[in-house]
């Protein structure tokens, strides 16, 4: 083993034993190291946090538990850029409770070693732990087991000032999710294509309400506009049948006219002729 590799052994081993121990068994360790410069190198390792010693606690006996909740922290740091925000908002609430889960998990193991974890304490780790989800080189240092100091997520993180026994192995890059992630596109964008068909069908079914509206609008004033045609049809033949008899009436006025002149006529001669007498 190199002396890289064997500073790393050393370091987490000595990161995930008790704290008050650390100074004693760092000296020891360093006593019992042959190469000098990995001796130096070894009284060098400065001691952890507690709160940092808790998660080196849980990197180094819960190994698998650990990797699979970093491993789906970059595969979802990979495909968020397309997920939608309900999507996002449900992962991030998820994540949380994930977080709060491992950091009990780790403050349990420190207490069945007989450790006091504070609050404080406790709220160290998880915001640790929740920086590993956010930040691939904090995850790396988490998963390292040879954390200092504990981490922000909001703090950019400095690997050398927050890892002893040298940088740790970057965690091995999320597979491929080039498929699942085509697949959650397609599925986006056949959930979108399906509401805009139903807003399409909506939108149809009101200008269907509507033109239904109009065309019974439009009977009813077609249909009263026949019945008032039919009564003026109606009226109109008895005006016309009025004035057949009209025209009549005047035909036998006019007839009985000439002949109440014709026997005014007579009569009138008939007088002319007596006075002539």
């Amino acid at each position: 083993m190199s002396e890289a590799g064997e500073l790393e052994t050393i370091a987490a081993e000595l990161y995930s034993g008790p704290p008050d121990a650390f100074i004693a068994a760092r000296g020891e360790r360093a006593k019992k190291t042959v190469d000098p410069e990995l001796a130096a190198a070894v009284r060098a390792l400065r001691k952890p946090s507690v709160a940092a010693w808790v998660v080196n606690l849980f990197a180094a006996e819960r190994v698998a538990r650990l990797g699979q909740a970093l491993q789906l922290a970059a595969e979802l740091r990979e495909a968020q850029e397309d997920l939608d925000a309900a999507t996002l908002s449900q992962l991030g609430r998820q994540r949380r409770a994930l977080t709060n889960q491992l950091a009990a998990e780790a403050a349990s193991l420190a207490a069945a070693q007989g450790a006091r974890v504070t609050d404080a304490t406790l709220e160290a780790v998880r915001q640790t732990i929740s920086a590993a989800f956010f930040d691939p080189d904090a995850a790396a240092a988490v998963a390292s087991g040879r954390l200092v100091r504990d981490l922000e997520p909001t703090t950019p993180v400095d690997l050398d000032a927050v890892v002893g026994g040298g940088p740790p192995t970057p965690p091995a890059a999320p597979a491929p999710v080039a498929d699942e992630v085509a697949a959650r596109r397609e599925r986006r964008k056949a959930e979108q294509e399906r509401r805009d068909a139903e807003k399409a069908r909506e939108r149809a079914e009101r200008s269907v309400e509507k033109a239904d509206r109009d065309a019974r609008s439009a009977r009813g004033r077609l249909d009263q506009l026949a019945a008032r045609i039919a009564e003026v049809e109606k009226e109109l033949t008895r005006l016309r049948q009025d004035r057949e008899q009209a025209e009549r009436d005047a035909e036998e006025a006019d007839a009985s006219r000439a002949e109440a002149a014709d026997a005014l006529d007579e009569a009138q001669d008939r007088l002319d002729a007596l006075r002539t007498e």
